[in-house]
C-alpha cells in the first residue's frame, strides 16, 4: 500500500456524546487509519462498537469532538465556505443502513435521485435531467418504468438499490456504506454487494464499508478494521486478518461465525473476550502498532514483544 495514494487520513478521530457530563458517552475514541483510493476498507465491530458514528463524523453528520480528517489533504471538519462544503459533499457520499428510514416517501424516485443533480447544478434542463435519472437507474438494475414510481412501491433490495443511484448521482470518488444490507433479505444481500463491487471496478470508487456480518466483509474487503467500544483494536489485510487474527478480541468474533458443516460447527470452540484480560497499568501506552508489515493490533509495548515473538516467526 505503500505507493499507493492516501485519499482519507483519520488523525486521532474523537466523537464523544453529553461531553463533560456524567453520562458521557466516547463514541469513537481516537482513531487512526487511512483509506486508499480505489480500495474497499471494512469496519466491522458489534454493535454500539462506534463503527456507524465513525462514518457519520468522517461525513459531517456529526461535527468531531476532536482530532482530523483529512481527505486528499485537507481538513473536512475545519472551517469552510457554502461553495467549500458543496464540493466537498460531491466528492463524498453515504449508502444509509435502512432503506426503508433514508428515502423520503413523499418524493417520487425521479426526485429521490435527482436531488443532488439539482442542488449541484449538473443537469442543463430537464431532459438531460431525467436521462441521468434514467442512466442511474439502469446502472444499479433497475429501468426506467422505476422512475415515476414513489418508495412504498418497492422491496427492501430495490430501495437500497434506489439508495445507491442517488449516492452515484453527483459521482462521487468516495462512498461510506453504513451497514447497507443488514436491513435485507440474505438472499437479496449478494446481489446489493455485487452490484457495489461491479460500480467500484467500472467508476474507480473507494469505499468504507460498516458492516457487522464478517462473512459478507472478507468479501467485499480488501483490508479490515476491527472496533470495540470506540477504539480500533486490530488493522489488515482481509486475508492476513482471517487466517492470523491477533488481537483477542478479533479471535473471539471469527470464533463465532457460524460454519456450514455441523460437523466442524460441533466442535468448533468459541472464545470468548475478556477486556480485563489485558492487564493494562495506567503507565502502559497502549497504541495501534505494527507487528507484521501492514498489520496493525492495539497493544501495549509488553504485548508487542509478545505478539512479535508468538505471530512472526
Amino acid at each position: 500500500m505503500a505507493n499507493q495514494e492516501k485519499l482519507l487520513e483519520i488523525r486521532d478521530l474523537k466523537q464523544y456524546f453529553n461531553e463533560g457530563k456524567p453520562n458521557m458517552v466516547k463514541a469513537v475514541d481516537g482513531l487512526n487509519f487511512d483509506i486508499y483510493r480505489g480500495e474497499t476498507l471494512g469496519l466491522v465491530g458489534e454493535s454500539g462498537c462506534g463503527k456507524s458514528t465513525t462514518g457519520r463524523t468522517i461525513i459531517r453528520l456529526y461535527d468531531a469532538t476532536d482530532g482530523e480528517v483529512l481527505y486528499e489533504g485537507e481538513n473536512v471538519h475545519g472551517r469552510k465556505s457554502k461553495k467549500e462544503l458543496l464540493k466537498f459533499n460531491r466528492k463524498m457520499q453515504m449508502i444509509f443502513q435502512d432503506p426503508y428510514a433514508s428515502l423520503n416517501p413523499r418524493m417520487s424516485v425521479t426526485d429521490i435521485i435527482a436531488e443532488g443533480i439539482d442542488i449541484h447544478g449538473l443537469a442543463k434542463n430537464k431532459q438531460e435531467r431525467l436521462q441521468r435519472v434514467y442512466d442511474l437507474l439502469e446502472t444499479v438494475g433497475l429501468n426506467k418504468e422505476h422512475a415515476n414510481r414513489y418508495p412504498h412501491e418497492f422491496s427492501g433490495g430495490q430501495r437500497q438499490r434506489i439508495g445507491i443511484a442517488r449516492a452515484l448521482a453527483v459521482e462521487p470518488d468516495f462512498i461510506i456504506a453504513d451497514e447497507p444490507i443488514s436491513a435485507l433479505d440474505v438472499s437479496i444481500q449478494a446481489q446489493v454487494v455485487n452490484l457495489m463491487k461491479k460500480l467500484q471496478k467500472e467508476k474507480g470508487l473507494t469505499y468504507l464499508f460498516i458492516a457487522h456480518d464478517l462473512s459478507m466483509v472478507k468479501y467485499i474487503s480488501d483490508r479490515i478494521g476491527v472496533m470495540y467500544f470506540g477504539k480500533l483494536v486490530e488493522l489488515t489485510t482481509s486475508e492476513e486478518l482471517y487466517n492470523n487474527p491477533i488481537h483477542p478480541y478479533t479471535q473471539s468474533l471469527l470464533s463465532a461465525i457460524p460454519q456450514p458443516d455441523p460437523d466442524t460447527e460441533r466442535k468448533r470452540k468459541r472464545i470468548s473476550y475478556d477486556p480485563n484480560s489485558h492487564g493494562y497499568s495506567k503507565d502502559d501506552a497502549v497504541e495501534l502498532r505494527e507487528v507484521k508489515p501492514g498489520h496493525f493490533v492495539l497493544c501495549s509495548e509488553r504485548e508487542f514483544e509478545l505478539y512479535k515473538e508468538k505471530y512472526t516467526k
